[in-house]
């Protein structure tokens, strides 16, 4: 049985690492992501033959419908979506935009549910379960500084993941999500220097304004994040729905 997973937001940082994880894990891989070069070179990477490269904008419903269906007319099948795609801006109250709102929770809590939509619409016509895994964060379960709006996103998406958990356990479907901290990726430092920027310190400040409270001592590798995504994906994790595991090295305890 050929085992079929997409992974949003895949072309660089934690979606990279996941797709690469599941694909050792003997899936083959829907790459999505807006930007069609790093799609492509992220498959390229992973192997040729076993992903396909797909572009969509994941705040745009029919976007995600579209690419869903090209990943799952190319390989047949889809058993697990990770709806990972998502942005980070750094917004201290009084910086707070309408248009950063709004393109935040555009695309983090919108491109959760429309890949949830798209996921439900494959397993339904398959006539098979499946799992849904949604990216939220460390600052989805504890209030970070300067977090306000991505903060509010990632609260939503442990939200919208336990609903769901219920809403779509009679169809076989399991519903979870992970958080992870301090991940050493192109937007973690993009966050840290403008933690940094805004106290008048350099980015390496910035990075130790989250990275102090690391229970581990050490930033994550977005492979520590893949495992825990690995976990979810696999048969090990069906009795495990509407959770959200925290993969920060023990930062926020439950």
């Amino acid at each position: 049985m050929t085992k079929v997973a997409i992974v949003t937001g895949a072309g660089q940082g934690i979606g990279f690492a996941i797709a690469q994880r599941l694909h050792q894990d003997g899936f083959k891989i829907g790459i999505v992501d807006y930007n069609q070069e790093t799609a492509q070179a992220a498959a390229e990477k992973i192997s040729a033959k076993d992903t396909l490269a797909v572009v969509a904008d994941v705040s745009k419903r029919d976007q995600v419908f579209a690419a869903f269906d090209k990943v799952v007319e190319h390989f047949g099948d889809l058993s697990v979506v990770v709806n990972n795609a998502g942005v980070a801006p750094t917004t201290p109250l009084d910086t707070i935009t309408e248009e950063q709102f709004t393109n935040a929770f555009a695309i983090n809590v919108g491109g959760t549910i429309w890949g949830s939509q798209a996921a439900h619409k494959h397993f339904k016509a398959l006539r098979h379960g499946g799992k849904i895994i949604n990216a939220t964060s460390q600052a989805g379960c504890v209030g970070n500084p300067n977090l306000t709006v991505y903060g509010g996103t990632k609260f939503a998406v442990r939200g919208i993941t336990q609903t769901l958990a219920k809403d779509l356990a009679d169809d076989g479907i399991n519903v979870n999500a992970y958080a992870p901290g301090i991940v050493k990726t192109p937007m973690m430092y993009d966050i840290a220097h403008e933690v940094g920027k805004n106290a008048g310190k350099d980015d390496e400040w910035g990075m130790q304004t989250f990275a102090k409270d690391i229970t581990l001592g050490r930033l994550s590798e977005p492979e520590d994040v893949a495992s825990a995504v690995s976990f979810l994906a696999g048969p090990d994790s069906n009795y495990i729905t509407g959770q959200t595991i925290v993969v920060d090295g023990g930062m926020v305890f439950h």
